[in-house]
């Protein structure tokens, strides 16, 4: 009885426990979508907000948006583009460990930005502009760069497959077609043929006589067999009167 209410006991735990890992596995999972989603409505907000700033002001306010807008914009398209690739890809793995360097220049430089957005005084800012932009174009060119060459390889292995492709169905065409001139008639005929050979009786050949060899004697002719039931011959007695000539008929 002990024993049975240890082992209740104990799978009763187990049960709890693994319905505690589960629930804080689903918070968790829960937790990090929602993180995620406040993350791209966040991005969004920010993007939308940039865009407007570039088209509605003028001067270095609007200046500083449309660069973090290009930066962004850049990094954000050679991220995913290096991350689908990698899914196909073994060897990008490297072009995203060089990226994650790239981004964090990338993040510095956004984050620059972004304060200078908020400094009173404007001449001095739009003295360090051209240098901004400079930061920001090799940033951007770094980024491009790695995003044109991970498309154009993806490109390539895409045409050689689909070369290949066009080669095995060009060969399997070719035989198809040389199936089909085969005159159906011909294929009819060849299958008779085949079915009289099969079915024909196949004579064992007769050896022919040597020139050497003497002929064979001529058997000797065996006399018929007898009936079976031969009639009985007439026994003539002593006794016995000759017949008259006219009870013979």
């Amino acid at each position: 009885m002990e024993a049975a209410l240890i082992i209740f006991a104990l799978m009763l735990l187990m049960v709890v426990g693994l319905g505690a890992y589960l629930t804080v596995k689903a918070v968790g999972a829960a937790k990090r979508g929602v993180e995620r989603t406040v993350v791209q409505a966040r991005r969004t907000v920010e993007d939308t907000t940039l865009r407007a700033r570039s088209f509605g002001q003028v001067g270095v306010a609007g200046a500083l948006a449309q660069l973090r807008l290009d930066l962004r914009t850049s990094m954000r398209a050679t991220q995913q583009a290096l991350a689908d690739g990698a899914r196909a890809d073994a060897s990008l793995r490297e072009s995203l460990a060089l990226f994650e360097r790239l981004s964090a220049h990338g993040h510095e430089l956004d984050g620059e930005l972004k304060r200078l957005e908020q400094e009173p005084d404007k001449q001095r800012t739009a003295q360090l502009l051209p240098d901004l932009r400079e930061r920001a174009g090799q940033i951007i060119q770094a980024a491009d760069s790695l995003r044109w060459a991970a498309r154009d390889r993806a490109r390539r292995f895409a045409e050689d497959e689909l070369s290949l492709l066009s080669e095995q169905i060009e060969m399997e065409s070719g035989a198809l077609r040389d199936w089909s001139r085969e005159p159906v008639d011909d294929l009819a005929a060849a299958a008779a043929e085949w079915d009289a050979a099969q079915t024909a009786p196949n004579p064992s050949p007769s050896p022919s006589p040597s020139p050497t060899s003497k002929p064979a004697p001529k058997p000797t002719p065996t006399p018929p067999p007898a009936a079976l039931n031969p009639p009985t011959p007439t026994m003539q007695y002593p006794w016995q009167k000759a017949p008259r000539p006219e009870s013979a008929g």
